[in-house]
């Protein structure tokens, strides 16, 4: 048999907090999250796993902003070199073939 343990949760939407948590839940895709329990299960987890891991570390949330911010740098210039190199790649290819151009014409001189 299951061991569940059972409780209520009461928002009170007069709060910010519970307003949103409140508008999550009646929002959420309920094809991809199938049960209030489960959202909130882990939510919990995660919520605390964080808590304690930023005890443990009073950097952690620092170097996770950092990594976040630098990813985002990472991934703009990603973005910007994909669409700007094959240009320069054209540019570099039609560069060099005038190049030996000129100088096979030199050499005929």
């Amino acid at each position: 048999m299951a061991d569940i343990w059972n409780t209520n949760l009461r928002l009170n939407l007069e709060k910010e907090n519970h307003k949103k948590a409140y508008e999550y839940l009646c929002a959420m895709d309920r094809k991809k999250f199938k049960s209030y329990n489960q959202v909130i299960a882990d939510a919990l987890v995660e919520y605390f796993e964080r808590y304690y891991k930023q005890e443990d570390d009073p950097y952690f949330e620092t170097r996770e902003k950092e990594d976040q911010f630098m990813n985002r740098i990472v991934h703009s210039v990603e973005r910007q070199l994909a669409r700007t190199l094959p240009v320069y790649l054209a540019g570099c290819v039609a560069g060099s073939s005038s190049a030996a151009r000129q100088n096979a014409e030199k050499e005929r001189d």
